[in-house]
């Protein structure tokens, strides 16, 4: 039966065209502040290659079963598209179009849709239908160069920053404020979110500190990127890291009379010369001691210094559990819904499910009937 109401976005329809990456991420977003998110599968599924039931950006969801390709598949979609109030999709560009799906035909169908597209390249440019994944798109937006140490190569924070800070973010953002958009007016449009774009939009503070010479366009030579060496990681004497993040100066304070250092030592903080020697007296001292005993050295104090937690250990940091980042579903840790809200807080509602798993649900509680016969067989 259709999910209960709960959430910013309870009584939103959504219908999510199948794939992977930030197309998923973004429809779990909305699924966990409360939208009707159905996922049209593929029969097969996506091809992940893990366990559907504990893919985390399928939660929140209902899914069912189309082959576009079969004749009466783009229908049964259009049969859904036109109860839906948001359509995301992650084609390359001129796909959806070619499977009967693309905006003409859906906002012919529904006027007040939203069409959110999620690429990398975005749906025009040189490269718009070319391949790619995300240390490509944020190699040539200049994310990429930002990371890494300066005498080595850059190395890829996972796809967290094109895929999901770049993409899926700013679809979600894109489709809330076209919902919006909708309402007032009635009319519907075409989100088009590409990860270069996202990602280049996120470095506007960068850009303005590179134009007012404030920022080095070289890696490792500035305040945020490792340059300075009271924002940086340290390595201690079992292998662990501690984050140190001590730029305003009564921080730093704090940071150098935890840590042990002299007052001459410390004073290197004012002369970007004396960095390197500074620089080597942090990492001396991180090194006398495990990561655990850093930590217990610095816990509940304004140093801002942190231990440097796996994906495995992260979900045990005290403030986290206090707070109930993470949540334990069905045997899946996983984050719980972000943000949060007061009056109409999100859910975790639905588990991961296989593909097709709710067909006859979602056409019965949408009305679609033909949804049945697209289904699996």
């Amino acid at each position: 039966m259709a999910d209960a109401v709960g959430g910013p976005l309870a009584g939103v329809r959504v219908v999510e065209l199948a794939g992977i990456g930030p197309g998923p991420f973004a429809g779990m977003l909305l699924g966990d502040l409360g939208a009707d998110v159905v996922r049209v599968d593929r029969p097969g599924g996506p091809g992940l290659g893990i366990d559907p039931r504990r893919d985390v950006t399928h939660r929140n969801k209902r899914s069912v079963c189309v082959d576009l390709k079969t004749d009466g598949g783009a229908e049964a979609v259009l049969g859904l598209v036109e109860r839906a109030d948001v359509l995301l999709e992650g084609y390359r560009p001129g796909v959806a179009e070619r499977l009967g799906v693309g905006p003409g035909p859906c906002l012919a169908r529904n006027p007040r849709l939203v069409y959110g597209r999620m690429t990398g390249w975005g749906q025009d440019g040189p490269l718009a239908r070319t391949a790619g994944h995300d240390i490509g798109y944020i190699a040539v937006t200049g994310a990429l160069g930002l990371t890494g140490p300066a005498d080595g190569p850059p190395y890829p924070p996972a796809n967290l920053l094109g895929d999901y800070a770049g993409g899926s973010l700013y679809l979600v953002v894109g489709v809330l404020a076209a919902l919006l958009h909708a309402r007032a007016t009635g009319t519907g449009q075409v989100v088009d979110a590409a990860i270069v774009d996202g990602t280049a939009h996120l470095t506007a503070m960068l850009r303005g500190m590179l134009a007012a010479g404030a920022w080095q366009d070289r890696r490792g030579g500035n305040l945020l990127d490792g340059g300075a060496p009271f924002y940086g990681v340290y390595e201690t004497s079992d292998g662990g890291h501690m984050a140190v993040g001590a730029l305003e100066p009564r921080f730093y304070e704090e940071f150098a009379r935890l840590l042990g250092l002299d007052g001459e030592t410390a004073a290197g903080r004012d002369d970007p010369g004396r960095w390197g020697g500074l620089r080597e007296a942090v990492a001396e001292r991180f090194r006398r001691r495990t990561r655990a005993e850093w930590t217990a050295v610095f816990e509940g104090t304004d140093a801002c210094v942190a231990p440097v937690l796996s994906l495995g250990e992260a979900p045990g940091h005290p403030h986290l559990a206090a707070r109930g980042t993470f949540a334990d579903r069905d045997g899946v840790v996983q984050p719980a819904p972000a943000p949060r809200f007061s009056a109409t807080p999100g859910s975790l509602r639905r588990p991961p499910a296989p593909p097709g798993a709710h067909t006859e649900e979602v056409a019965r509680d949408w009305d679609v009937p033909g949804l049945r016969e697209k289904g699996p067989q």
